[in-house]
């Protein structure tokens, strides 16, 4: 499984690239492989300040539905549109084209709450 080092994490499988003020926001590799395949990811909270821990979205595989949640505070700037067209891409590159969302951050400082790329793998047993 891939983590890559330069990203931030959280215990709910979530992946936060900082760009600027902003954030870019994903699920993990493990958290793909444990979904299966990706079908439909539902956002409707673009524009909408959201808190972190809270449920930003929806993910969607052939057996379930899981929520999405915030990494930290931030107000979703964008979805990736790709994914509508191809959900598939959240399997297939979940750190690249695969992306969920873009998030404006309420507090950078809010970063050095995540986990480290170690620290979620060993969160993870892997």
């Amino acid at each position: 499984m891939n983590f890559p080092a330069e990203l931030k994490y959280t215990k709910d499988h979530e992946w936060v690239r900082v760009e600027g003020d902003e954030a870019v926001i994903g699920i993990t590799d493990f958290a793909q492989r444990e979904l299966g395949d990706i079908v439909f990811v539902d956002i409707n909270t673009v524009g909408e300040e959201v808190a972190a821990n809270e449920v930003f979205g929806t993910i969607e595989a052939v057996k379930t539905v899981s929520d999405l949640f915030m990494p930290v505070t931030a107000t979703v700037v964008a979805i990736n549109d790709a994914i509508d067209a191809s959900p598939e891409l959240v399997n297939t590159d979940p750190y690249g084209e695969g992306w969920i969302i873009r998030a404006k951050l309420a507090d950078l400082a809010d970063i050095d709450g995540l986990l480290s790329a170690e620290d979620y793998k060993s969160e993870v047993n892997v």
